[in-house]
């Protein structure tokens, strides 16, 4: 866990290359080396320490970069120099892939600040967290996704929107294949993150207002807040609602923008564009009246005026969502509720929202609101999908038209029922959409019995990143 302060450190000599080896390459082993005996020991290593403070002097950089307790903001504070540096600090290098000169020092400058990123983020040591050090810990994540050629967030939001090109500090192998890094890594995040606000006394921060500040909105703090919510009073709940409402904000912002590029539906050309001079075709008005054009005159004369279709087919639709709030579905929980309220803000589309473990709940008079709905979930217990069932059957009115995608891990005590009651739904004309998970990660455990059967009658189980599902419902409701 990180601080803002850097201790005094005496360098020692700087270390003799080993037999065979060059010197740049030989200090790039001493950076990993002391790396890995601090991940995997908390006790300082003294000979590795002071080589490494050697290396680091000698090619100019802070020994701040050195102390685990110095957060990389505090470091690029004093030295914005190395911003720039850290950026893509991570992604490979082309020319070098392609076979080009390796620069030697170069590397073992770039094997210095990847050890500061990755010996900040994933040596969390033990104990009690504050909400200044969650807050830390949150920045230097957002660093290293910098560092991968992200921005800061997306890979634990699982939004990863492309590397950055490749940089020439890198190469020669040194660099893992992002390709399979980056989908791996923001699930660990996730768990090193939710790990932090477990340390945390979360009430004790909740009730100071200016801790409660430093608080930055994720899932795994949201997760603990809905859990806890019960437990809450007074300014400790409102700052926890405060902070609810803040990521639900950041999330629908970027779930809307998805929904909204593609959900207008087909032009309806049955219906007679409206005459007015704001759907004019003025392209298509010359083009048709070309005939017309008088060239003593220079004039175009004009017969009829063309204008451009508006009216969109739009079926009135039923979505019925159906979500496992159990506590392997967290998750999918928060996520599918800002979704639901998404859907229900668009023309001709009625959603209903049910949430289930043992019991069930209809949500969907508070459906147009995420936030008052989250507050209404009573996350955790186990799972009974025949409850949820009961109330989702009678909804289905035209099957034609209605779409019922049902979120959960599929774990039932009462497999065979449950599922001949979702058979009986696709048999009926609805589409029904299982789905394994609609999580940030994409991550997912799904039972193998419900899978295969799912699978043989054509409904196989949507696991994944929210976008597929976003998709699916776009494409059924356009």
């Amino acid at each position: 866990m990180t601080t803002d302060h850097a201790p005094d450190h005496a360098p020692g000599p700087a270390p003799d290359p080993a037999p065979g080896v060059d010197a740049d390459e030989n200090r790039r082993q001493v950076l990993y080396w002391r790396l890995l005996a601090r991940l995997f020991d908390h006790e300082e290593q003294p000979a590795l320490e002071s080589a490494s403070m050697a290396v680091v002097e000698a090619i100019g950089l802070p020994p701040a970069l050195l102390d685990p307790q110095a957060s990389v903001d505090a470091v690029v504070q004093r030295h914005p120099a190395l911003a720039e540096e850290f950026d893509g600090l991570m992604v490979p290098d082309e020319t070098a892939a392609d076979g080009g000169e390796r620069d030697g020092a170069a590397e073992v400058r770039r094997a210095a600040l990847v050890s500061k990123v990755l010996l900040n983020v994933f040596g969390t040591g033990s104990g009690a967290v504050t909400a200044g050090q969650l807050a830390r810990w949150q920045s230097d994540a957002g660093w290293l996704e910098r560092a991968l050629g992200c921005k800061p967030g997306e890979l634990r939001a699982g939004r990863p929107g492309g590397t950055t090109a490749g940089r020439g500090s890198g190469g020669g192998g040194t660099t893992p294949d992002l390709s399979t890094l980056i989908p791996a890594i923001g699930p660990e995040l996730g768990a090193i993150e939710a790990g932090l606000v477990k340390r945390m006394r979360l009430r004790e921060v909740l009730a100071d207002p200016a801790l409660a500040a430093q608080l930055t909105p994720s899932m795994s703090l949201i997760e603990q807040l809905l859990r806890d919510k019960d437990n809450l009073s007074g300014v400790a709940l409102a700052n926890a609602k405060a902070l609810i409402r803040r990521f639900v904000d950041e999330v629908a912002e970027v779930l809307r923008t998805q929904v909204e590029k593609s959900t207008v539906g087909a032009l309806d050309r049955s219906v007679p564009p409206k005459r007015v001079f704001r759907n004019l075709d003025l392209d298509r008005t010359i083009w048709k009246n070309l005939t017309n054009w008088s060239p003593e005159e220079e004039r175009l004369y004009v017969d009829r005026l063309y204008y451009r279709h508006t009216a969109r087919k739009t079926t009135p639709q039923r979505l019925i969502v159906v979500v496992d709030q159990s506590g392997s579905m967290v998750d999918s929980m928060v996520n599918c509720t800002i979704l639901a309220s998404i859907f229900a803000g668009l023309p001709k589309v009625d959603v209903h929202l049910i949430a289930y473990d043992t019991q069930a709940v209809d949500l969907t008079p508070w459906v147009h609101d995420p936030f008052e709905t989250l507050l209404r979930t009573n996350l955790g217990g186990g799972t009974d999908g025949r409850v949820a069932m009961a109330l989702a059957q009678p909804k289905i009115a035209e099957p034609r038209n209605t779409v019922v995608v049902w979120i959960s891990d599929f774990y039932e005590w009462q497999s065979e029922q449950l599922f001949e009651s979702m058979a009986a739904i696709h048999r009926s004309g609805a589409k029904f959409i299982p789905v394994g998970s609609v999580t940030s990660s994409g991550r997912a455990s799904v039972n193998p019995w419900f899978r295969e059967r799912f699978k043989d009658q054509g409904t196989p189980v949507l696991s994944g990143h929210i976008r597929k599902l976003v998709h699916e419902l776009k494409t059924f409701l356009a």
